[in-house]
């Protein structure tokens, strides 16, 4: 039994063409905060000089009874960690998200999930036995990280390229809802009187993608930049369509900060109110005022002290807190709605 499916009917498909068959396949973005960097999970690829990706397997009905239950025993045999909760992102089924789909094999449309744990060293000599890697998501997104301000590359690369490609002819405008490239250009990346959406991390992936300044359009057989010139360097990639995955766990979770208290599934039992603006900073790669960011969280009651302190900074000692898992029966929407600077 395979569990691949056929689509399309003889009269759709015409009696010259063979029937398209689908595969199933399950991509997990694992996400965890630790010093103040956020990071992603990432596996070895079967493939040899295959880029490392997401774990990831064939969703197989006489194994697994749910999705859910085929990604969690996807995640364990992969990285031999046990993952809480998990929520599922998105389908994504473009015709060549697979780079290595050969003739004959069924096309993958894959089920994204998205989980966040803590690391513990525990977890490490589990991963270091797997070969699997906790990666700075920075890394792949080097682009979407303002804590220090806005990032060079956005001058430098980003910004010029765009301005180029929104020059061409525009062609695609009503795939995107009439919207030109120029307005998807300066809606994604908050230009002109616009302001930068940290949310938009897949709008600005999808973009640079589009306009072939990706090195993914490039191994996809796109139109790139190396036509007009050189490919520049923007992060680095994932194996098949994995970075944009990953820009899609990242959107999701840093709009879900701002109504649900997730942010506490990367903290540890007892923190300082430092340790979870870190956190939240980390996540979503803004800088935050600090005292507007202390009277939110304790007004918004989303924590209470524990009434010990910690000494770990090496200064003064600063109040422990731990989170109020009562604001989930009194608030429906219970988020961090944080003024990002």
């Amino acid at each position: 039994m395979s569990n691949a499916v056929e689509t399309g009917s003889a009269a759709q498909r015409g009696a010259d063409m063979e029937p398209v068959q689908l595969g199933i396949g399950l991509n997990a973005v694992i996400v965890s905060v630790k010093d103040k960097v956020p990071f992603v999970l990432t596996v070895p690829q079967k493939v040899p000089d295959e880029l490392s990706g997401l774990p990831s397997g064939p969703f197989d009905p006489r194994v697994h009874r749910t999705f859910e239950l085929g990604l969690r025993a996807f995640v364990e045999e992969q990285t031999a960690l046990h993952i809480g909760h998990v929520e599922q992102l998105y389908t994504f089924g473009d015709r060549d998200r697979y780079s290595l789909a050969r003739v004959g094999e069924p096309h993958m449309v894959s089920v994204g999930y998205l989980a966040l744990t803590r690391q513990t060293p525990e977890s490490e000599r589990l991963l270091a036995r797997q070969g699997a890697r906790w990666r700075p998501w920075y890394d792949f997104f080097p682009w979407e990280d303002w804590r220090g301000g806005q990032p060079k590359m956005l001058e430098e690369i980003i910004h010029p390229s765009m301005e180029t490609f929104t020059k061409a002819p525009d062609d695609d405008a009503k795939t995107y809802h009439e919207l030109s490239r120029k307005d998807r250009y300066q809606l994604a990346f908050g230009v002109g009187s616009l302001k930068w959406d940290e949310e938009r991390v897949l709008d600005r992936y999808e973009l640079l993608y589009g306009s072939g300044l990706m090195r993914e359009a490039l191994r996809d057989k796109q139109p790139t930049a190396l036509e007009r010139g050189t490919l520049p360097d923007l992060g680095e990639g994932l194996a098949h369509d994995h970075r944009r995955i990953l820009a899609t766990a990242l959107s999701r979770l840093r709009a879900k900060l701002k109504y649900r208290p997730v942010v506490f599934e990367l903290m540890p039992p007892e923190f300082t109110l430092t340790d979870l603006q870190q956190t939240v900073e980390a996540i979503s790669g803004r800088h935050i005022h600090k005292q507007n960011f202390r009277r939110l969280v304790e007004t918004g009651q989303l924590v209470e002290q524990t009434g010990r302190t910690s000494t770990a900074t090496g200064g003064r000692p600063a109040a422990l807190y731990r989170f109020r898992r009562d604001i989930l029966k009194e608030r429906p929407a219970p988020g961090l709605r944080v003024s990002l600077l």
